[in-house]
């Protein structure tokens, strides 16, 4: 039997209404204790955290007015603000049910009850917990990432004339509420870019939320953005939020917003504009809150002109753009890219400070870098994890030129995995970084080839 109301607690008086609730709920419940005793209550939060907690209203001292319940109902809130407290009682009082929910309550049920609809108000509330949990979790590690972020561009490496221009206008932007469009090849950085907005925004404090939009099918699109309703469609099981209603407040960053396919585009459009969302099965639409920032490594001006891309979108997405350089404009940064990963992965592999010679640097200097700073990243890591010197030659990094030759030894020569990468970026130049059709041609599934991307550092 599929147990799916996680951990319950019951609270009542009436032993014989605890052994009913016992029976019935172990058969749908991965676990359930029962308790007469509300005094108890702390000391079983103190030692389980409980998915829902029935507590009845009325104990032995006070057998009507529900007074017990809502003192116990206040501990419960008190000791875990996140607890889902179904109240119980056998008097069917509507004043006292709002009073209930007012004061935190999920629910309201009638004893002695009806199992089906007991299991229902359970499931609801089971739900409930989830989601509050899910809540609670992503609003920590945002309150995590802004504490460990405690100084201005942490991450973003560099001091070229271009990273400095780019750093300003960061700040200058970050402070208002205007649409953000990124652009860069693959490997640039544009979501550090995205999260360094948030971070310096007004919205700080709120969520940040991150879809990847060519990797979303055209039939969950509505459904992962929206949301739905129960029973929409044949698996819509639940009230769910999209992602859009989940980022209200915060900021909602699309990445790989090129690849979306025109008849998706409208549908975006259509709520960027008047700022509200239906979820699928509904007709009341939500307001959102929203600020939007996107990302691409498509030539979107390109695509308008070519009517693969909507140009009023653009407009919607665009009020300022960023773009990024690749690597191999910025070289001078090279140096101290290179300095900063090594400092954090030889902390993270329990390596001594490892050194990098005037004639390695220069090497990594002149190499084209097609995968931008996440393959120099990638190189330097696994150049630590490899080496058994104190020294890093050039030979430790295993670089390719443009034809898919090895040059890391100055010997010529192929490689299966130098082949294999070469071809991979001939295919994802060919349709302007487009990894659908770049996998279609490949014959890969989309997952094998971001496999392979974040192998080769691409």
């Amino acid at each position: 039997m599929n147990k799916n109301l996680g951990k319950v607690l019951v609270v009542d008086d009436d032993r014989d209404v605890l052994l009913a609730a016992a029976l019935f709920l172990k058969q749908h419940a991965q676990f359930v204790r029962t308790e007469s005793n509300p005094s108890l209550i702390p000391s079983l939060m103190n030692d389980e955290s409980f998915d829902v907690i029935l507590l009845d209203m009325n104990f032995t001292r006070d057998v009507s007015s529900g007074q017990e319940g809502f003192f116990w109902l206040d501990k419960i809130l008190e000791l875990d603000p996140l607890a889902v407290v179904i109240l119980i009682t056998a008097y069917g009082d509507v004043e006292l049910a709002v009073r209930a929910i007012k004061a935190g309550a999920t629910d309201f049920v009638l004893k002695p009850w009806q199992n089906e609809k007991l299991l229902a108000t359970l499931s609801a509330a089971m739900a409930i917990r989830q989601s509050r949990t899910e809540v609670e979790m992503l609003l920590s590690r945002q309150h995590q990432l802004g504490e460990d972020l405690d100084q201005h561009f942490h991450g973003f490496v560099g001091n070229s004339r271009r990273m400095r221009q780019i750093f300003a206008t960061i700040q200058k932007v970050a402070k208002t509420d205007a649409n953000v469009l990124i652009l860069g090849e693959n490997g640039t950085g544009k979501e550090l870019v995205a999260r360094e907005l948030h971070r310096q925004s007004q919205r700080s404090g709120n969520v940040f939320i991150t879809v990847d939009m060519g990797a979303l099918h055209a039939g969950l699109f509505e459904s992962e953005l929206f949301g739905h309703v129960r029973g929409a469609f044949t698996d819509a099981r639940e009230d769910r939020a999209g992602r859009f209603e989940t980022a209200s407040g915060g900021t909602l960053f699309l990445d790989e917003i090129g690849n979306l396919p025109l008849t998706l585009q409208a549908k975006l459009l259509a709520v960027l504009q008047n700022h509200e969302v239906t979820r699928i099965g509904s007709n009341k639409p939500k307001q959102i809150d929203i600020r939007i920032i996107s990302a691409t490594n498509m030539p979107i001006h390109e695509m308008v002109e070519e009517k693969k891309f909507r140009q009023d979108l653009l407009y919607r997405i665009n009020t300022v753009e960023i773009r990024l350089p690749p690597l191999r404009e910025r070289t001078d940064d090279i140096p101290h890219l290179v300095t900063h990963f090594l400092s954090q992965y030889s902390k993270r592999y329990h390596k001594s400070r490892l050194l990098v010679p005037p004639a390695t640097m220069k090497r990594l200097e002149h190499y084209q870098w097609p995968g931008n700073v996440r393959e120099l990243e990638h190189a330097v890591e696994r150049a630590i994890i490899l080496t058994e010197d104190e020294v890093l030659q050039p030979e430790d990094f295993f670089l390719t030129d443009s034809e898919g030759m090895s040059d890391s030894s100055g010997k010529e020569g192929f490689r299966l995995n130098d082949v294999e990468k070469s071809v991979i970026q001939k295919a994802l130049s060919k349709h302007g970084g487009n990894v659908t059709q770049t996998a279609k041609e490949l014959g890969l599934t989309r997952t094998a080839l971001y496999r392979r991307l974040e192998k080769y550092g691409l």
